[in-house]
């Protein structure tokens, strides 16, 4: 089979906004108690990524159709969030995508979406990438740069933080996809979840990802998510509704930590990265 190139354009500006309300029913959505974010002080450090999704899309229709008809599914694998500075509530952001890089593994073939989030004097505030892996999908040739690595170090075991445990609500799916726009239907039919090969619906990826970063800087006894540089993860498995979500944290260094997460004894977000500023 000869390799598919592919060619990725700049797509934007997409406008958006850190708006108000809007973040205090993320912050009610996403289990988020932080008195500086209630107060409307502060941006949870993973609310960006609800401006995104149409800047995806854009991102992802560069994939030729002859590569989604060898696809046999996809997942979001991954997710990276890195904030230049505090974020501001009420500012607007836009937000311009294309998709930055292309790896062939052997399940299949990571395709990474990269989305630059400028604020209003054009300076960047928010970089995040998104990594899609296509299933099955083979004789794509390698594109661009991967995001830096958040892979869990081992010799992070040794300096546990603290564990907590969170509550994933029945309703958590309706309400983030309120605020998000997020509705797809395997958070929400079984019988789409069975056709993905799970025998539950469950919770957005990124929700699981926003309830362990606020839950982790909850440990750290961090009050101000404007602190926040970076935060990472792997979407290893689907958060079931209705679970008991184990979130746990781990010392790297002064100002880095390691976190993973698990429901009902199965890993749910891996390789877990949360950065302070200095």
């Amino acid at each position: 089979m000869s390799e598919t190139t592919m060619v990725a354009a700049r797509h934007g500006p997409f406008p958006g906004l850190l708006d108000p309300e809007t973040i205090a029913r993320y912050a009610s959505a996403t289990g988020d108690a932080t008195a500086s974010v209630l107060a409307g002080l502060a941006v949870p450090a993973v609310f960006p990524v609800i401006l995104v999704f149409t800047p995806n899309e854009a991102a992802r229709g560069d994939l030729p159709e002859s590569v989604w008809q060898r696809v046999r599914g996809g997942v979001h694998g991954a997710h990276d969030v890195v904030l230049h500075r505090p974020l501001v509530p009420g500012e607007p952001l836009q937000t311009w995508s294309q998709i930055s890089a292309v790896r062939t593994t052997r399940a299949g073939t990571r395709v990474v979406m990269r989305f630059d989030q400028f604020d209003a004097d054009g300076s960047i505030a928010v970089e995040q990438c998104w990594t899609m892996v296509l299933l099955g999908l083979q004789g794509v040739a390698d594109l661009g740069s991967t995001p830096a690595d958040h892979r869990f170090p081992d010799d992070a075991r040794t300096r546990p933080v603290g564990s907590v445990t969170h509550q994933i609500g029945a309703d958590v799916t309706h309400r983030y996809a309120e605020v998000s726009g997020d509705w797809s239907a395997h958070h929400f039919d079984i019988e789409v979840a069975r056709a993905a090969g799970f025998d539950f619906v469950f919770a957005h990826g990124l929700c699981t990802m926003a309830i362990c970063t606020h839950r982790v800087l909850g440990l750290l006894g961090v009050d101000d998510p404007g602190l926040v540089r970076r935060v990472a993860g792997r979407f290893a498995s689907p958060t079931p509704l209705g679970c008991d979500l184990n979130v746990n944290a781990f010392g790297i260094s002064g100002t880095s930590f390691a976190f993973e997460a698990e429901a009902n004894g199965t890993t749910t977000i891996s390789h877990g990265r949360l950065e302070l500023r200095a």
